[in-house]
């Protein structure tokens, strides 16, 4: 399949990067108004700007996120069907995909983890590990019943044992 001649948003999102550094460091600030115009305006906090600066943020994440998971599915175009649940075959694209997620997320100051880089994770699962099963044993808890008995039963022993010891150290004093 032939790859697409990429459209401009590249452009776009070093345009839209380079907007939200601005926006971060203060160098262009919207909304703003001088101080001699509202008395309220030295009084209450800049929410408009964070809010343009959070939804950029989000929207750039957003953006980069899509990007990350492409490069995944890219990925695994070549990983075969009988290969999907080995580890060793699937480790590097999985551990890229995450680690695409997570340093966007940390570069940005986004948070991690959050709500988006989880539903990739979980698209991944569903789409391409739904298959996968425990070749080993899965070991469960034993019932409440077996397990209380063997808990109580050592509690049980012990004042016995003590007793016995006791009881066996006072007859060896007494023989010369």
């Amino acid at each position: 399949m032939a790859r697409r001649a990429q459209t401009g948003s590249g452009r776009l999102s070093r345009g839209l990067l380079l907007l939200w550094a601005l926006l971060g460091t203060g160098l262009c600030q919207a909304g703003a108004e001088p101080e001699g115009f509202s008395q309220d305006a030295r009084t209450s906090p800049p929410v408009a700007m964070f809010n343009w600066t959070a939804q950029l943020v989000e929207e750039t994440y957003t953006n980069i996120t899509q990007k990350c998971w492409e490069f995944f599915v890219d990925l695994m175009r070549n990983v075969t069907a009988s290969e999907l649940c080995e580890w060793k075959v699937i480790s590097r694209p999985y551990s890229l995909l995450q680690a695409c997620l997570e340093g966007w997320a940390d570069h940005l100051r986004y948070g991690y983890p959050n709500a988006l880089a989880e539903q990739y994770i979980f698209q991944s699962h569903h789409r391409y590990f739904h298959n996968c099963t425990l070749e080993h044993q899965v070991y469960f808890d034993p019932p409440e019943d077996v397990l209380l008995a063997m808990i109580i039963a050592p509690i049980c022993l012990i004042p016995f044992l003590v007793t016995l010891v006791i009881w066996r150290s006072k007859d060896g004093k007494a023989q010369p």
